[in-house]
């Protein structure tokens, strides 16, 4: 059995089971795929595929091993990575959430390159989801991200704590930190991120523990888009303070409480269970932790 076995395995099950798709993505033949599948059932003793007609479907076993040769490969992947690029090995892939990416991450990446240098930071700044699925993939080492991680394999520790507040357009005659009941707050035309956004799924999770659901008007990526939509009139949102501590300030926007209601949430640094974590990923991860008590926490600047 060789790493060339588990990688024709893996392709076999990325194809749909399917023979003639996995081969001509290894640029093989179908027979030699055919031949890799029984050498590693043989070498086993077990069977990764049952045949019905003419497809293939993975058994038990199968499954079992996907989950194996997953790990195993992507391990391998990180020691090709690492002993061939042993002059940079202070490059690190990290995500981040949308939120955390546009507010947090250059302050963290700017503190760590004073720390460290030679190091290079590789970032993606896209929604959880797709954060997720990165890390999953071994796309990314880590990520920081709005939430607790969905996945059993990914493992999550709380670095930061944040709250959404519910902002208005001051013409709707609400003051500042008023408490409005559910009903009125129900009423509002509501202005909110999109399916997938860590700041979304507060919402909706909060929303639906209270016994009701929002459809919202606007659908939106960008917080800034959301925040000039509510100075403009059109709808209310629910964003993080952090995000709109600035428009609160100019008095450009009103934020109001609504009785019973607790938008709380919590940042996390997010890694494959299975991931190994290099000296520098570690360092990073831990400037992340302690960068509220060691560095002033930046003002996010709105360009509206």
């Amino acid at each position: 059995m060789t790493i060339r076995h588990l990688k024709i395995f893996l392709a076999l099950c990325q194809n749909n089971f399917n023979t003639t798709k996995a081969a001509d993505a290894l640029h093989m033949t179908q027979p030699a795929v055919s031949l890799a599948i029984r050498e590693l059932e043989d070498y086993y003793g077990v069977r990764l595929f049952d045949r019905v007609g003419r497809r293939l479907v993975v058994t038990e076993a199968g499954n079992r091993f996907w989950e194996y040769a997953s790990h195993i490969i992507s391990l391998f992947g990180d020691m090709e990575q690492g002993m061939r690029n042993w002059d940079s090995l202070g490059l690190l892939r990290v995500g981040a959430s949308i939120t955390i990416g546009s507010q947090f991450l250059p302050s963290y990446v700017k503190a760590f390159y004073a720390r460290f240098p030679g190091a290079q930071v590789r970032a993606t700044i896209a929604p959880s989801d797709q954060i997720e699925r990165a890390v999953l993939n071994n796309e990314l080492d880590f990520a920081l991200i709005e939430g607790v991680p969905t996945a059993e394999a990914l493992v999550g520790r709380e670095y930061m704590e944040d709250y959404l507040t519910v902002i208005c357009p001051p013409e709707l005659g609400f003051s500042q930190g008023q408490l409005i009941s559910i009903e009125e707050f129900r009423k509002q035309s509501f202005l909110l991120r999109e399916k997938g956004s860590g700041t979304r799924e507060i919402f909706d999770s909060v929303t639906e523990h209270a016994g009701f659901s929002v459809t919202p008007l606007w659908e939106a990526m960008s917080t800034t888009a959301l925040v000039n939509a509510v100075i403009n009139g059109i709808g209310t949102s629910v964003l993080p303070y952090r995000m709109v501590e600035k428009p609160l300030k100019m008095g450009l926007v009103v934020s109001v409480r609504v009785k019973g209601l607790k938008f709380r949430r919590s940042y996390y640094i997010v890694h494959h269970r299975e991931k190994y974590l290099s000296s520098s990923a570690k360092a990073f991860m831990e400037l992340c932790y302690s960068y509220e008590m060691d560095y002033p926490m930046p003002e996010y600047n709105v360009l509206y």
